[in-house]
């Protein structure tokens, strides 16, 4: 490769192990990003294992609370997600993935409900006869 053809790779974006206009982070983003993460993976940990929250309902809607932020943090830190890259294309991105979030909790958490009181409960009796 020539060194005119190599270094208008690097200016366009392509091939560079550096930094470059087209969405590569930054050290201190990926550290960032990391601590985020290990912050939003501690506290459901905490929260389920130290009993913080007597009420389930409120532990769970928090925790699922936590882990869409935690997406959009991964979203952010480690797929360089904004409204400026790739002409506003990416921030469609997660807005769309945000919605399907959104749509599978929010789903997730209806068909256990149901599940949940729709099940007819089985005694231990029943279980000991059971095949």
């Amino acid at each position: 490769m020539s060194g005119a053809a190599h270094a208008d790779d690097h200016a366009h974006g392509h091939g560079g192990h550096g930094q470059d206009a087209h969405g590569h982070g930054s050290f201190k983003d990926y550290v960032t990003g990391f601590v985020l993460s290990v912050i939003l993976t501690a506290i459901p940990f905490w929260l389920v294992m130290g009993n913080v929250i007597e009420d389930k309902v409120v532990t769970g809607v928090v925790i699922l609370a936590l882990a869409v932020v935690q997406i959009v943090v991964h979203m952010i830190y480690f797929l360089h997600m904004n409204t400026k890259s790739e002409g506003g294309w990416t921030f469609l991105a997660l807005i769309f993935t945000i919605t399907l979030v959104v749509i599978t909790l929010c789903g997730s958490i209806w068909v256990m409900h149901h599940l949940n009181t729709n099940m007819m409960p089985i005694s231990a009796e029943e279980m000991r006869h059971a095949p």
